[in-house]
C-alpha cells in the first residue's frame, strides 16, 4: 500500500542522441559547473544527470575543468543544462584527495602543458613538492614547464641555487624559467610557451598564479592577497579551479587553488621508477629486473647517485614517494 503523503521523485527527461550537444568544462564548485557549448561558445550553468562513475578511478570529482561533456537544455529561461556523460580524455592531473585517503581528485583534464610556478622565497617551494607533481604528470604524458617566480627578492645565493636546479631539472626535460611578475621580468618567453596551448597553472598558495593569470590575461582580473608573514605561506584566493581564454595569445589557462599537499595517486610502488626520466634510463643495467634501487647488489641507481650523475635531491623524492612519506615535503 502506498503511504500517505509521499512524493514521487522528480526524474530527469530522458533525452534522445540527437538533443545532446557537446560542451567543455570551464569551472567546478563542486555541485554546479560552468559549461562552455563548443561550437556557439555560449555559457551554460550546468548539473549532473545522477551519479558518474569512472571506470578503474575512485575520485571526489567524477567532472574536472577540461572535460568535454554530452550536455542537454535543461531549461532556456534559467539557462541551465544537464550534464549526461564524459567524453573520452586524452590525459588527466590526478592527485590524492585530502578527505578521502583512497579517492583521487582531478586537478584538471585534457591539457597540453602544465606550468609549475615555484618560488624559492615568501613562500619556499620543497623539491619534493616539485618532484611529486612531475611524476603525476609524467604518469600521464603531459609536459610540464617549471616557472621561478619573484625573482625580483632573490639574493646573488639564491640565484646561483636557482642555476643548479636548472642543471638538475631541464637535462631530464623540464625547460626552467626565470620570472618575476611583478616587474614584468621574462614574460615574453612564457607567452610564447602557452601560445595556442591550453594550460595548467599549479603550484603552492602565495607563489603568483593568479597575479601572472591577470598579466598573461588582460580580460581576467582573479582575486590575489598578500603574502602572511606569520606563517610564511601564501592566503588561498583561487577557491576553484577555472578556465580562461587568452584573447591575446589564442589559448586557454586554467587556474587551480592552491596546493598544500600532493599525494601520489593510481601509481604502483614498482611504477614510481618510471615516471623519474633519470631512474627509467639507469634501471635498465641493474642486476635484478625488479630492483626497487633501495638496498639490492649491483643497483645501477644508486651507483649513479653516488657518482652524482643522478641528483641526491631527486633519489630522495623517490624515496620519499616509495616510502609513503609527507606529501608536502
Amino acid at each position: 500500500m502506498k503511504k500517505s503523503g509521499s512524493k514521487k521523485k522528480k526524474s530527469t527527461p530522458k533525452v534522445s542522441q540527437a538533443d545532446l550537444k557537446v560542451g567543455i568544462i570551464t569551472k567546478s564548485t563542486g555541485l554546479w559547473y560552468s559549461v562552455e557549448d563548443r561550437d556557439t561558445h555560449k555559457f551554460y550553468k550546468g548539473r549532473l544527470r545522477g551519479k558518474l562513475k569512472l571506470k578503474g578511478l575512485k575520485v571526489t570529482n567524477p567532472v574536472a575543468v577540461g572535460d568535454y561533456v554530452h550536455y542537454s537544455l535543461e531549461d532556456e529561461v534559467e539557462n541551465t543544462v544537464i550534464i549526461h556523460e564524459i567524453l573520452d580524455r586524452k590525459n588527466i592531473i590526478l592527485r590524492q584527495s585530502t578527505r578521502k585517503k583512497w579517492h583521487g581528485h582531478i586537478i584538471a583534464a585534457n591539457i597540453d602543458q602544465a606550468i609549475l610556478i615555484a618560488t624559492l622565497a615568501l613562500p619556499k617551494t620543497s623539491l619534493g613538492f616539485i618532484d611529486r607533481f612531475l611524476v603525476a604528470a609524467e604518469s600521464y604524458n603531459v609536459p610540464t614547464y617549471i616557472v621561478f617566480n619573484k625573482d625580483d627578492l632573490l639574493e646573488d645565493e639564491d640565484r646561483e641555487y636557482l642555476e643548479y636546479l636548472k642543471q638538475i631539472y631541464e637535462p631530464l626535460g623540464y625547460k626552467c624559467l626565470r620570472i618575476s611578475v611583478l616587474e614584468d621580468k621574462n614574460l615574453d618567453e612564457l607567452t610564447e610557451i602557452i601560445e595556442g596551448k591550453t594550460s595548467l597553472l599549479v603550484g603552492h598558495s602565495g607563489v603568483g598564479k593568479s597575479t601572472l593569470l591577470n598579466k598573461l590575461a588582460s580580460n581576467v582580473q582573479q582575486k590575489t592577497d598578500e603574502i602572511s608573514l606569520f606563517a610564511m605561506k601564501g592566503k588561498h584566493t583561487t577557491t576553484f579551479a577555472e578556465m580562461f581564454e587568452l584573447e591575446k595569445h589564442d589559448g586557454h589557462l586554467i587556474d587551480t587553488p592552491g596546493i598544500k599537499e600532493l599525494g601520489i595517486m593510481s601509481i604502483e610502488e614498482n611504477e614510481i621508477g618510471h615516471f623519474f626520466p633519470e631512474i627509467r634510463e639507469a634501471m635498465h643495467d641493474c642486476k635484478y629486473h625488479n630492483c626497487t634501487h633501495t638496498h639490492e647488489p649491483n643497483c645501477n641507481v644508486r651507483l649513479l647517485v653516488d657518482e652524482g650523475k643522478i641528483a641526491t635531491s631527486r633519489y630522495l623524492s623517490y624515496l620519499s614517494m616509495l616510502e609513503g612519506d609527507d606529501n608536502r615535503k
